[in-house]
């Protein structure tokens, strides 16, 4: 991308580097990458908020299932992707560490000053688990795809290396 300011994109590489067949190929798992990830986040989040909200209603229609909570998990993220500047998604990315700052300090209170403790129960590993949290690993490192655009939208694009390694900078 430093080398010709014409190539933007994942695929542009794929162009420069293999022809259009390779354009065609890098978008084709890109794309089909990033949707699949979206998929992936809009299933965990109707199970998980099916599971906090077993009963939930809204105006008086219950709301129950798993796929009404996916339809609205989706209403609620779908503004997000209209956003022309994606400097403004850092305030949604540092709520999301303060939420889980916040998380982290609620379940170590609850363990070490409400009297619930940390007790060895039941088993160490639950394997029926696997499957999810190997989703939600595999959906948190995903972000490689926006790359690009993150680097394209920046005012300042050579500090581009320094956000995608987050080193702190030393004065000299």
């Amino acid at each position: 991308m430093k080398s010709d300011p014409l190539i933007k994109t994942y695929p542009d590489i794929g162009q420069v580097a293999f022809g259009w067949k390779g354009r065609v190929v890098i978008s084709t798992f890109l794309y089909l990458e990033i949707f699949l990830t979206v998929v992936e986040f809009l299933i965990m989040e109707g199970d998980n908020l099916h599971k906090l909200f077993p009963n939930f209603d809204i105006f008086g229609k219950k709301i129950g299932g798993k796929q009404e909570f996916i339809i609205l998990a989706a209403l609620v993220i779908l503004p997000t992707t209209w956003i022309k500047n994606l400097g403004f998604l850092a305030y949604f990315s540092a709520c999301g560490a303060i939420s889980s700052v916040i998380l982290l300090l609620a379940v170590l209170w609850g363990g070490v000053f409400d009297g619930i403790g940390f007790h060895e129960r039941g088993d160490l590993w639950n394997w029926s688990g696997i499957p999810t949290t190997v989703s939600l690993f595999t959906f948190c490192f995903l972000g490689h795809a926006i790359f690009p655009t993150i680097c394209n939208s920046m005012e300042k694009k050579s500090q581009f290396p320094r956000v995608c390694h987050s080193k702190p900078r030393h004065s000299q």
